[in-house]
Order: structure tokens, then sequence, then C-alpha cells
């Protein structure tokens, strides 16, 4: 996927990723720590992407 697709994402979208995210990490969070902070990082990383994308669509 290159960067010129992402810009053709809606901002609900990024946030819906990091909602997905964040509750992944929540149900992994026993069972492998380490899938826990990856998941916790991708869900803030798509979370700002989505501020950012709203921003400078406005």
């Amino acid at each position: 996927m290159s960067f010129s697709s992402l810009k053709n994402i809606s901002s609900l979208t990024f946030y819906f990723v990091s909602v997905v995210c964040f509750v992944l990490a929540n149900v992994l969070k026993d069972k492998s720590l380490s899938f826990y902070y990856i998941l916790l990082i991708l869900g803030i990383v798509f979370f700002f992407a989505g501020m950012l994308k709203r921003l400078r669509s406005k």
C-alpha cells in the first residue's frame, strides 16, 4: 500500500481501526504482552492519523 492510497481513506476509518487495535490489545493483554504494546502503539498512531486527516480536511 502506498502513501497516495492513504490520502483517500476517511478520518472515520482511521478512528475505527484505532478502536479495533485498542480492543484487540486489551483482549490479548494476558496472552502476549508484546502484542499488547504493539497494538497499543498502532492504535495511538491510527488515532492521531485520523485527527490529522480531519484537521487537514477542514
